[in-house]
């Protein structure tokens, strides 16, 4: 990423942009015009066993990238149909063990990656993750450390792992994959929002921090899209309420009903807007591949937040005198 490429204005006008605005240009987007080609790029996806990380490695694979698609919990079925996938398609798909919770597990992994790509991973997609519903008291400990495990240490992990061999490269492209509620609170989400405010916070700080060392970071803040997650939610929260007081249910009982009825069930939207939202920024010229971008055909709430985000955070990089930084980071 060149420091001194100029930055678009972004600070016309006062107001907030509007979410209706956003989300019009994000589907227009979605749809583009052609397929990138990603030919001659590395992406290493986290997750890759279903929903976001599935779709995704088949995806960037058709479009000529090559694909370290990694699971936990191998050998398991979802393994074996990827690989068979890709030697029916002849796609360049690599599926390797990692859980993102198991630091040595991380960095074996990787570096297998890495040998197979002949060097630095290009792109990294840190897509797993989990979710136990329930307000936050009723939030034990046990479910409260397997989510920050996996949501935010886990990308941490994974970060740590690829850097080295992106700095010696001069450039790389790391994805956190976090959420609209990354931005915006709905009650009775458990710890999924705090571990994702959190990974919006971690990927901003490393975005400043690495721009002057070539490499860029960007937020995917999907909205509701029907996919496993949801499923697996339920069950980790039936787990939870199995180890919760029936006194403390009691007391949240009409909320839990209604965040359980909830789930995936109205969420007519197509998964695969995710993966085409991800190619599309990986196949931008670097330095002009956003910090942040929603991605939802209607909604995107958490628009005018992150435009007053970037308004502030710009005006505070340049009034510390990091204005370079500025320019590079928010570079639209």
């Amino acid at each position: 990423m060149a420091l001194k490429t100029t930055r678009r204005s972004l600070l016309a006008g006062a107001a907030a942009l509007p979410a209706a605005a956003a989300a019009a240009s994000a589907a227009s987007s979605l749809q583009g015009e052609s397929a990138p080609d990603l030919s001659g790029t590395s992406i290493l996806i986290t997750g890759a066993s279903s929903g976001f990380g599935r779709l995704g490695a088949e995806h960037y694979a058709s479009l000529g990238a090559k694909v370290f698609a990694t699971m936990r919990n191998m050998p398991r079925p979802e393994a074996e149909e990827l690989r068979q996938l890709a030697a029916d398609k002849g796609y360049d798909i690599e599926v390797i063990e990692i859980d993102v919770t198991r630091p040595r597990q991380v960095e074996k992994g990787v570096r297998k990656a890495e040998e197979m790509a002949g060097g630095a991973i290009d792109v990294l997609i840190n897509n797993a993750g989990i979710s136990y519903a329930g307000p936050i008291e009723m939030q034990d400990m046990k479910a409260t450390e397997h989510t920050f495990e996996t949501n935010v240490f886990g990308p941490h992990r994974m970060a740590l792992a690829v850097l080295p061999g992106m700095r010696e490269k001069g450039s790389g492209l790391i994805f956190q994959v976090t959420s609209q509620l990354g931005r915006i609170i709905v009650p009775a989400y458990g710890q999924y929002s705090p571990t994702k405010f959190a990974l919006e916070a971690m990927g901003e700080q490393m975005a400043y921090e690495l721009a002057p060392k070539g490499i860029e970071v960007c937020m995917i803040e999907p909205g509701g899209y029907p996919t496993e997650i949801w499923e697996n939610s339920r069950r980790r929260t039936e787990t939870l309420l199995e180890r919760t007081p029936e006194e403390l249910q009691a007391t949240y009982a009409e909320m839990m009903g209604g965040i359980m009825e909830a789930g995936g069930a109205s969420r007519e939207t197509d998964p695969m807007d995710i993966p085409r939202a991800i190619a599309e920024i990986i196949a931008m010229p670097k330095g002009e591949r956003p910090l942040r971008r929603g991605v939802h055909p209607t909604r995107i709430p958490q628009a005018a937040i992150n435009q007053v985000c970037e308004q502030t955070q710009v005006a505070v990089l340049e009034g510390i005198g990091m204005p370079a930084i500025a320019k590079a980071v928010y570079n639209r």
